[in-house]
């Protein structure tokens, strides 16, 4: 796909369309003050189901991910979609028919994610990701994973869901350079290069009081993720311009890093609290050194 993709989370329900407009309306705007316009290739529009009860922002019911991208994309302009299909509470046909609604709307990619951190993996009657990803192939041409490049057993997990079928990888936030390292080691250990999705998330001030991005990365006892959220506590506390320079100068490093390593490259872009002018500003100058 090789595309920028902007990240965008449907309202919630009870806002009705009007909601869903006014925030196409704010995100197009804004890409238009900062010169993105033209950059956004997609809107990855993630399917939200409840989680934890500890989730630091409360999750209501959100609209769904195809009544919601149909409602936001004429707002946005000339744009394709991405999305995250939660594949474990859909039988197989009523699967196949919500991935092909899904393509027919304009979806070019559908990453396939599994339960909530409430459940075990196998839990729900409906498919596995993995299962999905095979199962597809004939529905949906990309079919992405997600990727936690920090996660134990994950070179041994993602090699799985290249096998199985996946096409591209999603990954977590990326708030350190363990990708490089990641996509170093796996493209010396296998055969298999998925297109990757890079995700970059903007870390607003509010962050040192809600924490929702502290939440989103969490692995405890995993000091690699621990020196992520140390690294995320300390930017939010810090001027704008600080920053700002801080989270551009780790997309150069992540960039630099894992170029040439023979993965078709894309940027996934995402506010966690919503998108504002600073979000969009940082955005566009970690594109001013790279994209796709």
């Amino acid at each position: 796909m090789n595309t920028i993709a902007l990240e965008l989370v449907p309202p919630d329900l009870d806002g009705g369309v009007d909601a869903a407009v006014a925030e196409g309306r704010k995100v197009a705007e804004n890409a238009r003050a900062t010169g993105m316009t033209e950059r956004i290739k997609h809107l990855m529009i993630p399917g939200i189901i409840p989680e934890d009860d500890d989730r630091p922002v409360e999750i209501k019911q959100k609209m769904d991910t195809l009544d919601f991208w149909n409602t936001v994309r004429p707002e946005i302009g000339d744009v394709r979609g991405l999305c995250t299909q939660v594949t474990a509470f859909h039988e197989k046909q009523q699967l196949t028919e919500r991935l092909q609604n899904l393509v027919d709307a304009g979806m070019d990619g559908v990453t396939f994610v599994g339960v909530p951190r409430t459940m075990v993996d196998g839990e729900g009657p409906g498919v596995a990701p993995t299962d999905a990803l095979s199962q597809f192939q004939d529905v949906v041409d990309n079919r992405g994973v997600i990727l936690i490049p920090t996660r134990e057993g994950e070179q041994g997990r993602f090699n799985f869901k290249c096998e199985r079928g996946a096409t591209y990888a999603m990954t977590q936030l990326l708030y350190s350079e363990a990708i490089v390292d990641f996509l170093t080691d796996f493209a010396k250990q296998t055969p298999h290069r998925p297109e990757i999705l890079l995700s970059f998330g903007f870390v607003p001030s509010v962050e040192s009081r809600a924490k929702l991005i502290d939440w989103l990365i969490q692995d405890p006892g995993n000091d690699a993720v621990a020196r992520e959220q140390e690294f995320v506590a300390d930017l939010a506390q810090r001027s704008f311009a600080e920053r700002k320079r801080a989270l551009v100068d780790l997309y150069k490093r992540v960039i630099d890093g894992v170029h040439d390593l023979g993965f078709p490259l894309s940027i996934h872009l995402e506010a966690p609290y919503g998108y504002s002018k600073p979000a969009f500003e940082t955005f566009a100058e970690m594109l001013d050194h790279w994209e796709p």
